[in-house]
Protein backbone atom coordinates (compact mmCIF):
# COMPACT_ATOMS: atom_id res chain seq x y z
CA UNK A 1 0.00 0.00 0.00
CA UNK A 2 1.40 3.38 -0.98
CA UNK A 3 1.16 6.50 1.10
CA UNK A 4 -1.44 7.91 -1.31
CA UNK A 5 -3.85 5.21 -0.10
CA UNK A 6 -3.58 6.24 3.55
CA UNK A 7 -5.95 8.54 5.41
CA UNK A 8 -4.23 11.58 6.88
CA UNK A 9 -4.37 12.09 10.67
CA UNK A 10 -6.92 14.74 11.60
CA UNK A 11 -9.15 14.15 8.60
CA UNK A 12 -12.67 12.75 8.68
CA UNK A 13 -13.51 9.32 7.33
CA UNK A 14 -16.87 7.57 7.35
CA UNK A 15 -17.08 4.07 8.78
CA UNK A 16 -20.08 2.39 7.11
CA UNK A 17 -21.83 -0.95 7.42
CA UNK A 18 -23.02 -2.04 3.97
CA UNK A 19 -25.21 -5.06 3.25
CA UNK A 20 -26.78 -6.18 -0.04
CA UNK A 21 -25.89 -2.92 -1.72
CA UNK A 22 -27.39 -0.69 0.97
CA UNK A 23 -25.90 1.34 3.81
CA UNK A 24 -26.86 0.00 7.27
CA UNK A 25 -24.91 2.58 9.30
CA UNK A 26 -22.68 5.56 8.55
CA UNK A 27 -20.44 7.04 11.27
CA UNK A 28 -18.07 9.99 10.64
CA UNK A 29 -14.89 9.62 12.66
CA UNK A 30 -11.56 11.40 13.08
CA UNK A 31 -8.39 9.71 11.84
CA UNK A 32 -5.85 9.36 14.65
CA UNK A 33 -3.33 7.24 12.73
CA UNK A 34 -3.14 5.08 9.62
CA UNK A 35 -0.22 2.73 9.00
CA UNK A 36 -1.87 0.83 6.18
CA UNK A 37 -2.08 -2.19 8.48
CA UNK A 38 -3.93 -0.54 11.36
CA UNK A 39 -6.36 2.35 10.97
CA UNK A 40 -7.09 4.14 14.26
CA UNK A 41 -10.19 6.33 14.50
CA UNK A 42 -11.81 8.43 17.25
CA UNK A 43 -15.52 8.91 17.97
CA UNK A 44 -17.05 10.99 20.77
CA UNK A 45 -20.31 12.56 22.00
CA UNK A 46 -22.04 15.04 19.75
CA UNK A 47 -21.14 13.33 16.46
CA UNK A 48 -24.20 12.69 14.29
CA UNK A 49 -24.42 9.40 12.39
CA UNK A 50 -26.99 7.43 10.43
CA UNK A 51 -28.44 4.28 11.99
CA UNK A 52 -31.45 1.97 11.49
CA UNK A 53 -34.60 3.32 13.13
CA UNK A 54 -35.09 0.02 14.98
CA UNK A 55 -31.63 0.29 16.57
CA UNK A 56 -32.31 3.87 17.64
CA UNK A 57 -35.64 2.83 19.19
CA UNK A 58 -34.07 -0.13 20.96
CA UNK A 59 -31.27 1.99 22.40
CA UNK A 60 -33.68 4.67 23.63
CA UNK A 61 -36.29 2.33 25.14
CA UNK A 62 -34.46 -0.93 25.85
CA UNK A 63 -37.05 -2.67 23.65
CA UNK A 64 -35.47 -5.95 22.57
CA UNK A 65 -38.34 -6.55 20.13
CA UNK A 66 -37.22 -3.56 18.06
CA UNK A 67 -33.66 -4.85 18.02
CA UNK A 68 -34.78 -8.27 16.76
CA UNK A 69 -37.01 -6.64 14.16
CA UNK A 70 -33.97 -4.73 12.98
CA UNK A 71 -32.18 -7.98 12.17
CA UNK A 72 -35.22 -9.20 10.24
CA UNK A 73 -35.26 -5.89 8.36
CA UNK A 74 -31.57 -6.35 7.61
CA UNK A 75 -32.19 -9.76 6.06
CA UNK A 76 -35.12 -8.44 4.03
CA UNK A 77 -33.38 -5.16 3.03
CA UNK A 78 -36.36 -3.20 4.37
CA UNK A 79 -34.69 -0.98 6.96
CA UNK A 80 -34.82 2.81 7.11
CA UNK A 81 -32.17 5.18 8.45
CA UNK A 82 -32.44 8.18 10.75
CA UNK A 83 -29.88 10.56 12.24
CA UNK A 84 -28.51 9.59 15.64
CA UNK A 85 -26.31 11.74 17.88
CA UNK A 86 -23.73 9.81 19.93
CA UNK A 87 -23.58 10.45 23.67
CA UNK A 88 -22.04 9.24 26.90
CA UNK A 89 -18.87 7.51 25.78
CA UNK A 90 -15.69 8.14 23.83
CA UNK A 91 -14.37 5.41 21.54
CA UNK A 92 -10.93 4.77 20.10
CA UNK A 93 -11.12 2.17 17.33
CA UNK A 94 -8.49 -0.01 15.64
CA UNK A 95 -9.35 -1.51 12.25
CA UNK A 96 -6.97 -4.27 11.19
CA UNK A 97 -6.42 -4.71 7.46
CA UNK A 98 -7.78 -8.04 6.18
CA UNK A 99 -9.12 -9.07 9.60
CA UNK A 100 -12.67 -10.18 10.46
CA UNK A 101 -12.78 -8.08 13.64
CA UNK A 102 -11.91 -4.62 14.93
CA UNK A 103 -10.86 -3.58 18.45
CA UNK A 104 -12.38 -0.63 20.33
CA UNK A 105 -11.70 1.11 23.65
CA UNK A 106 -14.73 2.69 25.34
CA UNK A 107 -14.36 5.24 28.13
CA UNK A 108 -16.76 7.50 30.01
CA UNK A 109 -16.80 10.86 28.27
CA UNK A 110 -17.27 12.84 31.50
CA UNK A 111 -14.75 11.10 33.76
CA UNK A 112 -12.46 9.38 31.21
CA UNK A 113 -12.90 6.21 33.26
CA UNK A 114 -12.03 3.13 31.15
CA UNK A 115 -15.13 1.02 30.53
CA UNK A 116 -14.13 -1.89 28.31
CA UNK A 117 -12.29 -3.20 25.32
CA UNK A 118 -14.76 -4.30 22.66
CA UNK A 119 -13.94 -6.70 19.85
CA UNK A 120 -16.47 -6.32 17.05
CA UNK A 121 -16.70 -9.18 14.56
CA UNK A 122 -17.31 -7.86 11.08
CA UNK A 123 -16.31 -8.24 7.46
CA UNK A 124 -12.79 -7.04 6.57
CA UNK A 125 -13.00 -3.36 5.78
CA UNK A 126 -12.63 -1.99 2.28
CA UNK A 127 -11.18 1.46 1.72
CA UNK A 128 -13.33 3.90 -0.20
CA UNK A 129 -10.99 6.72 -1.33
CA UNK A 130 -12.32 10.14 -0.52
CA UNK A 131 -14.92 8.73 1.87
CA UNK A 132 -13.72 6.13 4.40
CA UNK A 133 -14.17 2.41 4.94
CA UNK A 134 -16.98 -0.07 4.32
CA UNK A 135 -17.53 -3.19 6.41
CA UNK A 136 -20.52 -5.03 7.91
CA UNK A 137 -21.12 -5.70 11.60
CA UNK A 138 -22.03 -9.37 12.14
CA UNK A 139 -23.48 -8.91 15.67
CA UNK A 140 -21.03 -11.08 17.61
CA UNK A 141 -18.82 -9.23 20.14
CA UNK A 142 -16.16 -9.97 22.73
CA UNK A 143 -16.19 -7.63 25.76
CA UNK A 144 -12.94 -7.37 27.76
CA UNK A 145 -12.14 -5.64 31.03
CA UNK A 146 -9.85 -2.58 30.79
CA UNK A 147 -6.99 -4.45 32.49
CA UNK A 148 -7.40 -7.43 30.10
CA UNK A 149 -8.02 -9.82 33.02
CA UNK A 150 -11.51 -10.99 32.04
CA UNK A 151 -13.82 -11.27 29.07
CA UNK A 152 -17.22 -12.53 27.95
CA UNK A 153 -19.02 -13.08 24.66
CA UNK A 154 -21.90 -10.78 23.76
CA UNK A 155 -24.83 -10.95 21.32
CA UNK A 156 -24.37 -14.63 20.49
CA UNK A 157 -28.16 -14.96 20.13
CA UNK A 158 -28.22 -12.14 17.58
CA UNK A 159 -25.39 -13.80 15.67
CA UNK A 160 -27.38 -17.06 15.66
CA UNK A 161 -30.39 -15.14 14.34
CA UNK A 162 -28.30 -13.74 11.48
CA UNK A 163 -27.27 -17.34 10.71
CA UNK A 164 -30.91 -18.47 10.61
CA UNK A 165 -31.87 -15.50 8.44
CA UNK A 166 -29.10 -16.21 5.96
CA UNK A 167 -27.23 -12.94 6.50
CA UNK A 168 -24.30 -15.02 7.76
CA UNK A 169 -23.74 -17.90 5.33
CA UNK A 170 -21.54 -20.96 5.86
CA UNK A 171 -18.45 -19.32 4.37
CA UNK A 172 -18.82 -16.27 6.61
CA UNK A 173 -19.50 -18.40 9.69
CA UNK A 174 -16.27 -20.29 9.03
CA UNK A 175 -14.35 -17.03 8.80
CA UNK A 176 -15.88 -15.83 12.07
CA UNK A 177 -15.05 -19.11 13.84
CA UNK A 178 -11.40 -18.68 12.89
CA UNK A 179 -11.46 -14.99 13.77
CA UNK A 180 -12.74 -15.81 17.25
CA UNK A 181 -9.66 -17.92 17.81
CA UNK A 182 -7.33 -15.21 16.52
CA UNK A 183 -8.96 -12.59 18.75
CA UNK A 184 -8.60 -14.75 21.87
CA UNK A 185 -4.99 -15.53 20.96
CA UNK A 186 -4.28 -11.82 20.47
CA UNK A 187 -5.82 -11.11 23.88
CA UNK A 188 -3.98 -13.95 25.63
CA UNK A 189 -0.66 -12.83 24.17
CA UNK A 190 -1.44 -9.12 24.64
CA UNK A 191 -0.57 -8.54 21.02
CA UNK A 192 -1.87 -6.12 18.40
CA UNK A 193 -3.98 -3.30 19.89
CA UNK A 194 -3.71 -4.94 23.33
CA UNK A 195 0.11 -4.78 23.39
CA UNK A 196 0.45 -1.39 25.07
CA UNK A 197 -2.45 -1.82 27.48
CA UNK A 198 -5.20 0.75 27.93
CA UNK A 199 -4.52 3.87 25.85
CA UNK A 200 -4.42 7.27 27.51
CA UNK A 201 -6.31 9.51 25.16
CA UNK A 202 -9.10 12.04 24.91
CA UNK A 203 -10.62 14.06 22.08
CA UNK A 204 -8.97 17.45 21.86
CA UNK A 205 -11.59 20.10 22.72
CA UNK A 206 -10.41 22.04 19.65
CA UNK A 207 -11.27 19.17 17.32
CA UNK A 208 -14.30 19.98 15.16
CA UNK A 209 -17.05 17.38 15.14
CA UNK A 210 -16.71 15.08 12.12
CA UNK A 211 -19.75 15.34 9.87
CA UNK A 212 -21.31 13.11 7.25
CA UNK A 213 -21.09 14.08 3.59
CA UNK A 214 -24.39 14.19 1.66
CA UNK A 215 -23.48 10.95 -0.14
CA UNK A 216 -22.83 8.95 3.04
CA UNK A 217 -25.83 6.66 2.50
CA UNK A 218 -24.97 5.91 -1.12
CA UNK A 219 -22.69 2.87 -1.68
CA UNK A 220 -19.79 3.62 -3.98
CA UNK A 221 -19.40 1.69 -7.26
CA UNK A 222 -16.30 -0.07 -5.92
CA UNK A 223 -18.21 -1.72 -3.06
CA UNK A 224 -17.91 -5.51 -3.38
CA UNK A 225 -21.27 -7.25 -2.72
CA UNK A 226 -21.29 -9.16 0.55
CA UNK A 227 -22.09 -12.85 0.48
CA UNK A 228 -25.38 -13.62 2.18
Amino acid sequence: MTDTNLFLPGTTVVRRDVHAGRVWTAMPQRVVADTGHVLTLAYWPGIESLAPTTWITSLATGDDTARKQGLADLAASTWTLDPYRWQGTEMLSHFLAGEWFSVHCFQDAATREPLCWYVNFERPYQRQPGLGIDTMDLALDLVITPDLSGHHWKDQEEYAQLRRLGVVDDYTAGQIDRARGRAISMLDNQAGPFAAGWPTWAPDPDWPLPTLPPSADEPTPSTVPYRA
